[in-house]
């Protein structure tokens, strides 16, 4: 009888074990607004920067040191994490008001998870089109929360599943509790699930909450890595130099072939402002992993932090993104899941934004549908070979209305020593970076003659590229298409 009882007792101890092994992963995708790659504390950039929980993050779990987005501006790169296509194929190619992705084309990876079995939410930022009511709520979610636009950071207006309403607050902050309530007492338990945590933050215009306004107050802004604030743009392209002022140069002006150097800090107040707005930030996901933890699903649940772009602060004299520098380009990726990944992981492997909708759906067991243009990244990030990696990556930017003086279109391919800029000008030369040997891309190359055989090679290998993810110079392509309707 004894023996009967311990083995049914071991019976059903595997049998409970076996069913939490094969318990689906639950998603918390956490996307921060214009984070500088090396703004946390474990970059050690900012020595007076404390980022305790995207440290911990890191710590247990693995940091993809060189995750770059497809094109480094808002709506463009969130649409590309969600559908797993470049901004040309899914048509939102600039922070355009009107455009939305083609949904029923290219299907956010929430819809596929709804399709088997997911509970969806999506809280904060989307800033795509700029719809409202029940229309704002876009394909693939069960719960909606969110905002047109930039939204602002207090006391916003915001669609609440489809309702229009005012919160009382600091941006942040309400999105955290939204979105600690939806995990404690709005989810279906018995289903996996799958949460955005979209945040506003940092983005300009950087407001902190108020109980961090005072942070940094005494602290000196250190100068970059590789002295890329001493920038002067010779052998640079002259639409850098003109950049530098603005809409400042008129017409017929004589523009210098070099600029005298800035004198550091350069941009202080605005940079501290988005590192004092940060620290509410890092709070949050405190407070998400604490929730989690009480509902007994953090050990199962895949947790995703990332920018949609990068940010400059100071590098090259420049504020804002846009441009295929290395600071507009790269942005943080942390991805912990204790059952497979392992703690303190660092891999130096070329990623892209719209390789993370094909990793989701791997890790749900789903196949990626033929329309994603990403790979799944779950070999390299569980520290299996992959010898078929991309060796190259391909990023686009198509000029700005709004912003012109931004820049003009580019295309960059990158290698893991070489980026060639394309920028598309006539009168103007392109760029060409050796990143092992100048990785600040202070040294423009394009007409060293030692380098002409490599230029022809990465030209090559844009094209082969451009043809592979069947790239369009048209940015306004799909918004015709919307246009007509």
């Amino acid at each position: 009888m004894v023996r009967l009882l311990i083995f049914l007792f071991l019976l059903c101890t595997i049998k409970i074990s076996a069913e939490k092994n094969d318990k689906k992963p639950n998603f918390l995708f956490i996307l921060v607004d214009d984070q500088p790659h090396d703004a946390v504390g474990f970059s050690k950039r900012y020595p007076f920067l404390k980022t305790p929980n995207i440290d911990k993050l890191a710590s247990e779990g693995v940091n993809i040191k060189n995750f770059f987005v497809t094109q480094s501006i808002c709506s463009p790169s969130r649409a590309s994490f969600l559908t797993g296509t470049y901004p040309h194929i899914h048509g939102v190619n600039q922070n355009n008001k009107f455009v939305d992705p083609d949904w029923d084309t290219y299907a956010p990876y929430s819809v596929h998870l709804q399709k088997n079995g997911y509970e969806t939410a999506h809280i904060g930022k989307i800033h795509m089109a700029h719809k409202r009511g029940k229309k704002h709520i876009r394909p693939g979610f069960d719960y909606w929360f969110s905002f047109i636009g930039q939204g602002q950071y207090f006391d916003p207006r915001v669609n609440d599943n489809g309702i229009e309403t005012q919160e009382k607050g600091y941006i942040t902050d309400i999105l955290t509790k939204k979105t600690v309530d939806w995990l404690e007492n709005k989810r279906d338990s018995n289903k996996p699930f799958s949460l955005n945590l979209w945040h506003k933050a940092v983005h300009e215009k950087h407001l902190p909450a108020p109980r961090h306004k005072d942070l940094f107050k005494n602290e000196k802004l250190p100068e970059p890595p590789h002295d890329t604030h001493k920038e002067t743009f010779k052998g640079k392209p002259e639409w850098q130099r003109r950049k530098t002022f603005g809409f400042k140069w008129k017409k017929g002006d004589i523009i210098p072939a070099e600029l005298k150097e800035k004198k550091w800090p350069i941009n202080k107040y605005k940079n501290m402002q988005l590192l004092r707005s940060l620290i509410a930030v890092d709070e949050s996901l405190g407070k998400v992993i604490e929730a989690l933890e009480k509902i007994g699903e953090l050990e199962n649940t895949v947790i995703i932090y990332s920018s949609d772009n990068g940010y400059f602060m100071g590098e090259h004299t420049f504020k804002d993104k846009r441009l295929a520098y290395e600071n507009s380009i790269r942005v943080p990726m942390i991805i912990r899941y204790p059952r497979l990944i392992k703690e303190s992981t660092e891999i130096d492997e070329q990623c892209l934004n719209i390789d993370l909708a094909p990793t989701i759906l791997e890790l749900a067991g789903i196949d990626k549908p033929n329309y994603m243009q990403g790979e799944s990244m779950l070999d390299i990030i569980t520290g299996k070979k992959n010898s078929k990696w991309r060796k190259s990556i391909l990023f686009e930017y198509y000029v700005d209305d709004a912003w012109p003086y931004a820049g003009p279109d580019q295309l960059a391919v990158r290698t893991n020593q070489f980026k060639l800029v394309d920028n598309f000008l006539e009168n103007d030369i392109d760029e060409l970076y050796d990143l092992i040997n100048d990785p600040g891309e202070m040294n423009n190359l394009i007409n060293d003659e030692e380098y002409e055989t490599i230029e022809l090679e990465l030209r090559n290998e844009s094209k082969r590229l451009q043809k592979k993810y069947k790239y369009n110079p048209d940015r306004d392509w799909w918004l015709k298409t919307q246009i007509r309707k």
